[in-house]
């Protein structure tokens, strides 16, 4: 999951505990938290725009998929007049804190790794919201030293 550091950060994360991860409005990354996320899994917490940007840490879902409020705030930048609440067209799900990683795995590092060279990152990286294999995770985890 993707988050550019001075929009939402892992050191927000950390603060905060458990955030919703609203604001998806690409219908890949929401089918993926609808269809591929459960309560429970963990994921990577990259920092996107950032020098250098990478993975800084673990997160895990906490919530099934449920609407997105933001879609029906007029008020908000992710509102949609075409969404309403009796037929929600974006989703989102509750992310809870892990860890920090040791140090940031980078993108440069994660291109130039073998084992990594099928990740969607590498391929595609402009989703926020990607998938990842158990083999990337653990992979990508222990390049930043920590422990999942």
């Amino acid at each position: 999951m993707k988050s550019e550091p001075d929009a939402y950060s892992i050191d927000d994360l950390a603060r905060d505990g458990v955030e919703p991860w609203d604001g998806i409005r690409n219908y890949q990354a929401r089918n993926l938290m609808r269809d591929e996320m459960s309560v429970g899994d963990r994921v990577l917490f990259y920092h996107s725009n950032a020098k250098p940007p990478g993975v800084v840490g673990i997160a895990e879902i906490a919530s099934s998929a449920y609407p997105d409020p933001t879609q029906f705030d007029p008020d908000s930048a992710y509102f949609d007049d075409s969404s309403s609440p009796d037929d929600p067209r974006w989703l989102l799900v509750d992310v809870r804190y892990v860890s920090h990683l040791e140090r940031i795995v980078g993108l440069p590092e994660i291109k130039d790794d073998p084992a990594l060279a099928d990740m969607v990152l590498v391929k595609r990286s402009r989703l926020s919201v990607q998938p990842v294999s158990a083999e990337e995770f653990d992979h990508i985890v222990a390049l930043g030293g920590s422990v999942a």
